[in-house]
């Protein structure tokens, strides 16, 4: 029977192609401006790290101005001094740490034809790569051994890996960077977490860095931060002051699995400023945090509050387009009351008669959402346009799978939820009025 009323479906879209038209085209409209902001939703909210987000976790310690909060309401500084996040990481009290900050070097090449060219840079620990599960084109990331002799190592991104040295294993070569030599200890491959957990001070949606190098190195070389730095009280005394200030500056995470580790830490973290405040740093009292990753991106409101907005708006614009397609589908009731009324006085049941007209709504859906994905993709390219000067704007704005597959079954529902009243007062039509009037 089904092949059937598809049949039927098929031969009352064609008998009728301006309603037909009409009602794919509003559920297109609709399902396309839904999605458009759903998509960028959707890629803004998603988790960057599924498979490590519960052990992952972001240290706070509140080392703040006594007489004003970081963040109301009372909460602590995003990141840390290097005092703390220096004091915090050699401690080693989790099974992992990574202590970071983002810079910046100058990429040297070897040939003359080359011209030097500007790096992001990632100044960070050893943990880096095991904690956040980064993948290797060639070789791997260096060990504690290189952070705690300021070994000149470096990890270097693919397309810094493509420009110079032609995409070759570059394993134990050497790169120049500022005018020092650093051997290549391994290429990473394409890795683009969105948002960028590890670091959302300066955009959540920021690309990954070019190099990493050893936070040692960074630090005997007085490399300065390229991130955010706030400070609440001057930093005097040139390099040696600042690391000696209470500017943050710096990103810690940690890896504990489960609660006990959890609270271990916590209580850790407790001992630590309690012994600040009696060496007369820590004025405010005692305030510490751990997020792991989910909890980290919504504490900084990675999805942008007018975001949210515009999907209410959407999702209103998508059910006026609804209540559009309900009046066009009465309409096309209203001018096949006969029809109806000449197959239910040949036999057909209103079980029958429901059953068409719902598989016909099913086809009309599935058009408007093949459409729809049109009108998404339409949607994400004016975005594109309108915000292209900004770098992140074309990672928000990739169609998946998952947004294509959504439209499609999306449009389907809501077209079947349009139809289930028009389809009901077809089932209402009294055969014996309808006949009398032919």
């Amino acid at each position: 029977m089904f092949r059937y009323y598809l049949k039927l479906g098929l031969f009352s879209i064609r008998k009728n192609p301006v309603l037909s038209s009409l009602m794919v085209a509003a559920i297109a409209v609709g399902i396309g401006a839904c999605m458009t902001i759903l998509n960028i939703d959707y890629v803004m909210s998603g988790n960057p790290i599924p498979h490590r987000s519960d052990v992952l976790y972001h240290v706070q310690v509140d080392s703040w101005d006594p007489n004003d909060p970081y963040e109301d309401p009372d909460l602590p500084p995003e990141q840390v001094t290097y005092l703390d996040g220096h004091a915090l990481w050699q401690a080693q009290a989790a099974r992992r740490q990574v202590l970071s900050y983002k810079s910046s070097r100058v990429v040297q090449p070897a040939g003359d034809d080359e011209r030097p060219f500007a790096a992001l840079t990632r100044s960070t620990t050893s943990d880096f790569f095991a904690m956040f599960d980064t993948p290797f084109l060639y070789g791997g990331g260096w060990d504690a051994s290189a952070d705690n002799n300021e070994d000149y190592v470096v990890v270097i991104g693919r397309e810094v890996n493509e420009r110079v040295f032609g995409g070759r294993d570059s394993v134990g070569e050497t790169i120049v960077l500022n005018n020092q030599p650093y051997r290549v200890m391994g290429v990473m491959d394409a890795w683009e977490p969105l948002p960028k957990f590890y670091d959302v001070n300066n955009g959540p949606f920021e690309e990954v860095e070019e190099l990493f190098i050893p936070f040692s190195v960074s630090i005997a070389n007085e490399m300065g931060s390229a991130g955010n730095t706030s400070c609440w009280k001057p930093a005097e005394g040139g390099w040696e002051g600042r690391l000696a200030s209470e500017c943050i500056w710096m990103q810690l995470w940690v890896e504990l699995h489960g609660e006990r580790e959890k609270e271990a830490y916590l209580a850790f973290l407790d001992g630590y400023a309690e012994s600040q405040k009696a060496a007369g740093r820590f004025p405010r009292p005692v305030n510490n945090r751990l997020n792991n990753v989910t909890e980290w991106m919504d504490d900084r409101e990675v999805v942008a509050e007018d975001v949210n907005v515009l999907l209410g708006i959407a999702v209103l614009f998508l059910i006026v387009c609804l209540l559009n397609t309900i009046g066009l589908l009465l309409a096309k009731v209203a001018r096949r009351t006969g029809d109806i009324s000449l197959r239910r006085a040949l036999g057909a049941s209103r079980r029958a008669v429901f059953a068409q007209y719902i598989v016909e709504a099913g086809m009309i859906g599935a058009a408007g959402g093949v459409l729809g994905i049109g009108m998404t993709w339409l949607g994400l390219q004016g975005i594109r346009g309108l915000y292209g000067e900004l770098d992140f704007i074309a990672r928000l704005v990739a169609m998946d799978w998952p947004i294509i597959f959504m439209a499609v079954g999306l449009a389907i529902v809501a077209a079947l939820a349009a139809a289930l009243y028009p389809t009901w007062r077809a089932c209402r039509v009294h055969p014996a009025s309808q006949l009398k009037a032919l």
